[in-house]
């Protein structure tokens, strides 16, 4: 048997289901496909596009238990890196990078990362704003749990949206980038000073409303450093938390004095960047 559907029902239905294809095609066009392996999947995001800086993303899911890394490992890992070289129409792209968790590595030391999921923030330059711009990237990764697995991936998308259904989760994205900061600001959570303990250690004193929660993290001035991770001390003051680590991992041939170093000084609230000229 046939259903007859009233004239003015039958308008509605239609524009109902139109209304609902615009905004899912709105809705895909800000995202692409997520590329997927057996742990692990990820995409790219498209903030909306106004001038010739715009806010992208890559959104990364994992597994419950497995993990990925962050730009610097820690005592082991592998970081992600990322070719946006076969793009068109871009003229660089920056990555900014969530402040990371750290976590054991198995091994007896600690890595530091990400899990569950998270959207690494991009800043991309076009080379004209009022042209065409599709982002191409080529990404590669590894997801661990016990053992870790490189993960191969490329996604593509083009910046269309004037205002992207993905500019909340980019903003929150960002909103977890840690923020530049100088030694000694009036923040709750800064560092106070950084000195020298002889020829290998490094002292940090960082002033801290709340010492639980509180991390500190260094990088040398080139992905050639590999630093370890500052281990906590007493400082025997209230409200310092003192932090110290030996001058390991620095490149053959190279003089640390003097050296631009990055401190990511992470807190369960907010976070911070400081470069700081090593003593």
């Amino acid at each position: 048997m046939s259903a007859l559907v009233p004239h003015h029902s039958a308008t509605l239905l239609v524009a109902t289901v139109l209304s609902s294809c615009l905004a899912f095609g709105a809705q895909a066009q800000d995202s692409s496909p997520w590329q997927r392996d057996s742990h692990s999947a990820v995409r790219l995001l498209a903030g909306s596009r106004s001038g010739p800086v715009m806010l992208g993303g890559i959104a990364l899911q994992l597994q419950p238990g497995w993990k990925t890394y962050w730009r610097t490992p820690g005592d082991s890992g592998v970081p992600p890196r990322f070719d946006f070289s076969k793009s068109d129409n871009v003229e660089a792209v920056t990555v900014l990078w969530p402040a990371p968790t750290k976590f054991d590595d198995g091994a007896g030391g600690h890595s530091l990362g990400y899990h569950d999921q998270i959207v690494l923030p991009l800043k991309i330059v076009a080379k004209s704003a009022d042209k065409p711009m599709i982002l191409r990237a080529d990404i590669s990764y590894a997801v661990c749990e016990k053992i870790c697995i490189p993960v191969e991936a490329k996604a593509e998308l083009a910046f269309t949206s004037v205002a992207s259904t993905e500019d909340s989760a980019l903003s929150a994205a960002l909103d977890a980038v840690p923020k530049p900061a100088n030694v000694g600001d009036p923040n709750p959570l800064t560092i106070r000073d950084v000195k020298r303990d002889g020829k290998k250690d490094v002292i940090v004193d960082v002033a801290v409303p709340d010492a639980r929660g509180v991390q500190l993290y260094v990088e040398g001035p080139t992905p050639e450093w590999a630093l370890p991770i500052p281990a906590a001390r007493d400082s025997g003051t209230p409200g310092i938390k003192r932090y110290a680590f030996e001058l390991e991992g620095v490149p053959p041939g190279v003089k640390p004095d003097g050296a631009a170093l990055k401190f990511t000084l992470v807190g369960p609230d907010k976070s911070y960047e400081f470069n700081i000229n090593l003593p």
